[in-house]
């Protein structure tokens, strides 16, 4: 999924998994708490690597044991042009 856009609506599948390279809702936790994030997920062993759609954003790697899988993205819904 490519040009996701600020105002878009994804619709995500609950799924407890994803393939490498997957755009999904992943609860990440972080130090400070949980934060969920929509990004294509990549299992590296110990480490899964959370990629941005954005460009400008950099990718977040964390332990495989800090992040869980709640969903799939099937399809974006622009509202806007």
């Amino acid at each position: 999924m490519v040009g996701i856009r600020d105002g878009d609506l994804a619709t995500v599948r609950s799924e407890p998994e994803c393939g490498d390279g997957v755009m999904g809702v992943a609860g990440v936790l972080l130090l400070d708490g949980a934060e969920a994030t929509l990004k294509r997920v990549y299992r590296n062993g110990p480490s899964v690597t959370l990629e941005p759609a954005n460009a400008a954003m950099q990718p977040l790697e964390v332990s495989a044991e800090r992040v869980e899988v709640r969903g799939v993205v099937v399809g974006i819904v622009r509202l806007g042009l």
